[in-house]
């Protein structure tokens, strides 16, 4: 795969600033891929508004309007299949996906977590360091497994907790390393340069 053009596919569920660095690093030609679809569980997500600036088919996948997470996830997967993803990458989507999406995609998928994991998990993460109170926080790229946030590690990036931080003052200092971040795993991803062996995740040498 890794001489072939990957086709990513964008999983949101807000306002896409992720999305958006992705956007910009394909554009600066930074990122040797397209993206071939942005998906949003709300109607609402800047998202999807993000994608079509950008010429990206847009598609909100309201998950209210399914019965079970299995057809949720059903319609998410054709909508990826139909755009010839090979790469899923999960820009602040925030639903846990299940066993069922993970296997369709298995090895496939990325996502990126705004702590350093296996540290401070789940859908509250800055509210969580800043009540712990560590010194160091940051954000974590890895990729999907079966459980949440549990997958093989690629990449983190560190920055610090000031006295006095709150959720949205740290929030942006790690949002800043997510989007210098991001861009950059996914074209490692591109080059084929990423071999995962058990928990480990190596960052293969340029080839020349």
């Amino acid at each position: 795969m890794a001489n072939e053009k990957q086709v990513l596919g964008v999983l949101c569920s807000g306002r896409g600033t992720d999305l958006q660095s992705i956007i910009d690093a394909i554009a600066r030609g930074e990122v040797h891929a397209t993206i071939g679809v942005v998906l949003a569980d709300k109607p609402e997500a800047y998202a999807l508004e993000r994608a079509r600036k950008a010429g990206i088919p847009a598609v909100c996948v309201n998950r209210k309007e399914y019965e079970g997470r299995e057809q949720f996830e059903k319609a998410l997967i054709e909508e990826l299949a139909q755009a010839g993803v090979t790469l899923v990458v999960l820009a602040g989507f925030m639903r846990i996906l299940t066993p069922y999406f993970v296997r369709a995609y298995a090895g496939r998928i990325m996502n990126i977590h705004p702590a350093l994991l296996p540290s401070f998990p789940g859908a509250h993460a800055h509210r969580d360091v800043l009540a712990y109170g560590v010194k160091v926080s940051g954000c974590t790229i890895h990729f999907v497994d079966e459980g949440t946030d549990s997958g093989p590690i690629i990449a983190q990036a560190a920055v610090p907790v000031l006295d006095g931080d709150t959720e949205e003052t740290l929030g942006a200092r790690v949002l800043k390393e997510e989007h210098r971040l991001y861009p950059q795993v996914i074209e490692w991803y591109c080059e084929g340069r990423l071999q995962v062996e058990g928990r480990k995740v190596c960052v293969l040498p340029e080839k020349s």
